[in-house]
């Protein structure tokens, strides 16, 4: 029987034996290639000391993600040519001949045969199904097309034993991220083991002049087995080489199938050296607890140190997760010896839709062990919890507290503050008739110490902001701030300050703030050349005065900064312990050039002039006086390959200068440059050092795969410098290759200011679509 001509549609009931009442052309399914879909992994990747780098079974896994689960297997139960039970999608096909041999019992496609079911489509020139035996033969150009649009070549598949066993002839895959396969063939025993014969498998590209040439990188196995009975994958005779040299070879090795569950194993190592540990060896051990939580463990191995022993733990819940890392060990040879170790923790739970809470508990032995056991080098660890909520865009509120603990030898830990808790809330209301914002907040804290000053403070302040558009087009602003502050003190006398200490006990105090900004810009045509714009700017501050402030603690405002970002600010103090009164008067011009190509030149200065001196802000601050420091910044982009950016703050009378701060980025085709100069006086509460300092970095893209770069930051006033780093980079379709150089210089000797020190040479290899091997030196 036969049917010429282009035939479709859903299959048809099935036939019945001869002499029955005939039903059709029933192909009830078409041979499928198609992956078994995999689980959703439970947890993420592995944190980034514990992620595999390049190992061959890794490689080869991502072969069997992708390969192995396309040999199919029916499940017990399928009837010849039939549907899985527990597949409810149909199966469709479309053919330009079918033909039923009722003598041989078998049914045969031919001409562009397509057969899909859901997403996933199997096309071939001929496919052929004998009822007698049970065998299906799809021969001719076979292809396999997956959702995701990876796409699986063959030459024959022939399957058996109620589709259950198979064999495949002349394997080709063209898989996601440019990755390509071949396997002389595969073979499926029993529904359950499966073998590939002679496999390769890279993501680079043919050489174009010579496409027998063999690509940069390529995995080959003799044999891999997938057995989904014990969902282990095996490999016999298995190697990585590069340009078709071998580099990496293993007679045999196993691992769990990729559509098995989180199986527990060794990871790759990690190879390096330094100057404290030696040569070293990390060896991390992954731990599949269950489906929610895992665990690494790494033993790392060292010429010149005992062991050290270090773990991690991570756990998922349906409202957050929980992540713990920590490790014990000792150190010979540094400032720190003897037995040390680390706890680093995170939580984070969301509680309903606007409330959320997390802890961070993180303590070390001291920093050199940290250092010297590459778990970071930070100067300070924090601890901490807190609860917070989000009400949209009109309200917030948080509470938490913070330990520190400080890792510097210069920093004396009696003095660093507890924060036992702190509060802080606020709340936007809907603007109102007129066009202005209402806001108000409110904000506590409880600092204690084991020397010095222990401070409780609560306060609110009340905000409202009201813009609008005069005749002229001059804009004006109106605005208000009201605060009201209150605490308690003990050992204020123990306290830095600018005048006489306070006495201890209940402080308070209220302070309002008014302010009329206005602003005129005036702009221009510049014909071809573009558009100007001038824009003075003018704003009256009013407010009582504060009088000295020293009696008052100061916990929060210690770090002030007077530049042109903050001229305008009602309050210069970056917080609430420290507020400026008085009246006083803003000004700034503002011009700009805006060039037809989108370019533009803008500059700003301005200085700020009081009734009345005011003892609150610190001698060097730029604001001691009645008049103020001036402050300015420039920015010029005539083209887009040229950006020149400035900031300054020059003294009142004399004009010189306490900050510049200046950048350059040049980006010519393919180098970019970028110059940096900083110059800063000593920072009143923070530093006692005049600081100048240039920098210089740059890339360059030497050809369509190479870039180079550099960077160099020199002290001029330590006429030495301070840190340099360099680094190579090859990058093509499949392959990256890195080497990076760094030096920083440790301190420095004249004020024992701590610098991030160290040398690090790392080199790093990545298969793409494998993983990568790095080499580290320290």
């Amino acid at each position: 029987m036969r049917q010429p001509g282009g035939r479709s549609g859903k299959l048809p009931p099935p036939l019945r034996a001869p002499g029955g009442t005939p039903a059709g052309l029933r192909p009830r399914r078409a041979p499928t290639l198609a992956p078994a879909p995999l689980p959703a992994p439970v947890m993420p990747a592995p944190p980034p000391r514990t992620r595999p780098r390049l190992l061959l079974g890794t490689a080869l896994a991502s072969l069997c993600l992708l390969v192995l689960p396309a040999i199919p297997a029916a499940p017990q139960g399928m009837g010849s040519f039939g549907r899985s039970a527990n597949s409810n999608e149909p199966v469709t096909f479309t053919a330009e001949e079918v033909e039923y041999d009722q003598a041989a019992n078998t049914v045969t496609a031919r001409g562009r045969v397509e057969a899909w079911q859901g997403d996933r489509v199997l096309r071939a020139d001929e496919f052929t199904y004998n009822r007698e035996t049970g065998v299906a033969v799809a021969t001719g150009n076979v292809a396999l097309i997956e959702p995701d649009g990876q796409t699986l070549f063959a030459d024959r598949a022939e399957l058996t034993g109620g589709m259950r066993d198979a064999a495949i002839e002349g394997i080709r895959g063209l898989l996601a991220s440019n990755a390509r396969l071949a396997a002389a063939g595969a073979r499926r025993t029993g529904g359950t083991v499966t073998d590939l014969a002679r496999v390769v498998y890279s993501s680079c590209d043919l050489c174009a002049e010579d496409p027998t040439r063999p690509p940069l990188w390529q995995l080959r196995a003799r044999v891999a087995t997938l057995d989904s009975v014990d969902q282990r994958v095996r490999y016999r005779d298995a190697a990585v080489q590069f340009a078709g040299w071998p580099v990496l070879y293993t007679p045999y090795f196993s691992h769990a199938s990729p559509d098995a569950p989180r199986a527990s194993g060794f990871l790759s190592p990690t190879l390096g050296t330094t100057r404290l540990l030696g040569a070293f060896a990390e060896i991390p051990y992954y731990w599949a607890i269950d489906d929610h939580s895992d665990a690494t463990i790494t033993a790392t191995l060292s010429e010149k140190q005992v062991p050290n022993l270090g773990g991690a733990y991570r756990r998922r819940f349906n409202n957050g997760d929980l992540t713990v890392e920590g490790s014990i060990g000792a150190l010979d040879g540094t400032e720190a010896d003897g037995t040390g170790g680390h706890l680093f923790s995170r939580g984070r739970f969301s509680l309903d839709e606007n409330w959320r809470a997390g802890f961070g508990l993180n303590r070390a032995s001291s920093r050199e062990y940290l250092r010297a056991w590459r778990f970071g080098g930070p100067r300070v660890l924090t601890t901490s919890a807190y609860l917070e909520g989000f009400w949209g865009a009109e309200g917030y509120a948080r509470i938490d507290s913070m330990i520190y603990q400080g890792l510097d030898s210069q920093t004396t830990t009696s003095q660093v503050p507890m924060v036992l808790p702190r509060g802080y809330a606020d709340y936007v209301f809907p603007t109102d008739n007129l066009g202005g914002n209402f806001s108000v907040d409110a904000s506590a804290y409880s600092i204690f110490r084991t020397t010095g000053t222990d401070t409780r403070r609560i306060g609110s302040r009340l905000s409202y902001e009201l813009p609008f558009t005069g005749e002229a087009g001059d804009l004006w602003t109106f605005r208000t701030h009201a605060d009201v502050l209150g605490g308690w003190v003990d050992g204020l006398a123990l306290a830095p300050t600018y005048g006489d200490a306070g006495s201890d006990g209940f402080y308070g105090r209220g302070h309002v703030r008014s302010a009329v900004d206005w602003r005129m810009p005036f702009l221009r045509s510049a014909g071809d050349w573009g558009s100007q714009l001038i824009e003075p700017r003018v704003q009256v501050v009013t407010g009582p005065s504060t009088g000295s402030q020293t009696s008052f603690p100061n916990e929060d405002s210690l770090d002030l900064e007077f530049t042109d970002a903050n001229l305008f600010a009602l309050n210069r103090f970056p917080g609430r312990d420290r507020l400026e009164g008085g009246t006083r008067v803003d000004a700034a011009l503002r011009g700009a050039w805006f060039f037809p190509n989108g370019g533009q030149l803008e500059a700003l200065g301005g200085r700020s002039f009081r009734a009345a001196t005011d003892a609150t802000f610190p001698q060097g601050s730029g604001l001691e006086n009645r008049s103020s420091d001036w402050v300015g910044r420039v920015r010029l982009a005539p083209v887009p390959w040229l950006e020149l950016v400035g900031r300054s703050r020059l003294d009142r009378e004399t004009t010189e200068p306490r900050l510049w701060d200046g950048s350059a980025t040049i980006l010519a085709g393919p180098a970019s440059l970028t110059g940096g100069y900083l110059l800063t006086n000593p920072a009143p509460n923070i530093t006692t050092r005049k600081r100048e300092e240039v920098s210089i970095g740059g890339t360059l893209r030497v050809t369509e795969n190479w870039r180079i770069g550099a960077f160099g930051r020199y002290d001029i006033g330590l006429d030495r410098a301070v840190s340099g780093s360099a680094s190579a980079i090859y990058e093509d379709e499949c392959l990256i290759f890195e080497t990076r150089f760094v030096r920083n210089r440790a301190q420095d000797p004249n004020t024992g200011r701590d610098y991030a020190g160290g040398t690090l040479l790392l080199f790093r290899i990545s298969l793409k679509t494998v993983g990568d091997f790095g080499f580290r030196a320290l």
